[in-house]
């Protein structure tokens, strides 16, 4: 099995190419198409995992379905067949990883909940006993549970730079009081729901983040849901406060990354068979906890 690194459509217009997902227009909506690309370090690597794609895309549509009562999201369809004709003639490059979504007008900030102490809310916390400016209980340990989730909403990052974390008053600035409050309320309620499915499947949900639109029909959910590129699931049964928690993410590039000193620089390496294969086993292992299903890749 090959990764799928890039795509073509023919004539399809092509909006942009992000770290993961191709982004097309048609016929007044859009289509976006999960590829095999990988990034670390802010950098899109020379090796892709195979069946990515179709793995993020399918978590994502499995948590379209599980939290549409509690919000409405972007989904229009994920079936091939129900696309327009023109994309028919692409569905070895479209099936399993793409999704018909509606435009929708999208809000300027990322949304990010935490509800274990880990990465940069970390380092805050070391550094001023805070997370996004928020204070928080003495003692805690990398890893630790909060006391309850925090709302810490971030900038999105342009031209593959970082995302920086912004109090709640630079997210009102940013959207406007009364849409910083939906939006952090959606956000929590999200989470808590998502929470509870994780601990059901043995794992814990550390933090996610969010992105939130808004169509004529109000503020809806979009882009990729709940998957191990945009949120850290632990293995409940390995927590254990006080150190990093093996997370089922791209550690394992991570790993390879800092053993043979990159100078995180363009041009990005290649990765080894190896860290290929153990990286999308710990995808997959993703997909089967969650859902309890299985995936054709």
């Amino acid at each position: 099995m090959t990764a799928l690194l890039t795509t073509n459509l023919g004539a399809t217009p092509l909006l942009g190419r992000g770290k993961v997902r191709d982004l097309y227009a048609v016929d007044g909506a859009l289509l976006l198409v999960a590829t095999d690309r990988i990034s670390a370090f802010d950098h899109v690597l020379g090796t892709g995992i195979p069946g990515k794609g179709k793995i993020l895309t399918q978590i994502s549509l499995f948590w379209f379905d599980l939290l549409k009562n509690l919000v409405p999201n972007h989904l229009i369809s994920a079936e091939v067949s129900q696309y327009p004709e023109a994309l028919h003639p692409y569905a070895d490059q479209l099936e399993g990883r793409s999704m018909l979504v509606k435009k929708a007008n999208m809000f300027p900030i990322e949304c990010v909940v935490r509800g274990y102490l880990a990465g940069s809310g970390w380092k805050e916390y070391k550094a001023l006993g805070t997370v996004c400016g928020i204070p928080l209980p003495k003692g805690l340990e990398d890893g630790s549970r909060l006391p309850e989730p925090v709302f810490t909403p971030s900038t999105k990052s342009e031209g593959g730079t970082h995302d920086e974390n912004i109090s709640y008053a630079a997210a009102e600035a940013a959207v406007g009081s009364a849409d910083a409050a939906e939006l952090r309320r959606l956000t929590l309620a999200i989470y808590t729901r998502a929470l509870e499915h994780a601990e059901t499947c043995g794992l814990i949900l550390a933090d996610t983040k969010f992105e939130f639109g808004r169509t004529g029909e109000g503020i809806i959910l979009a882009d990729e849901v709940l998957t191990p590129d945009s949120s850290r699931f632990w293995e409940a049964s390995e927590w254990k406060p006080g150190g990093a928690q093996p997370s089922f993410d791209k550690q394992f590039v991570r790993d390879y990354l800092e053993s043979i000193h990159w100078n995180k620089q363009a041009p990005a390496p290649g990765l080894p068979d190896e860290v290929v294969e153990r990286t999308q086993a710990k995808y997959l292992e993703a997909f089967r906890r969650l859902t309890g299903q299985d995936i054709q890749l």
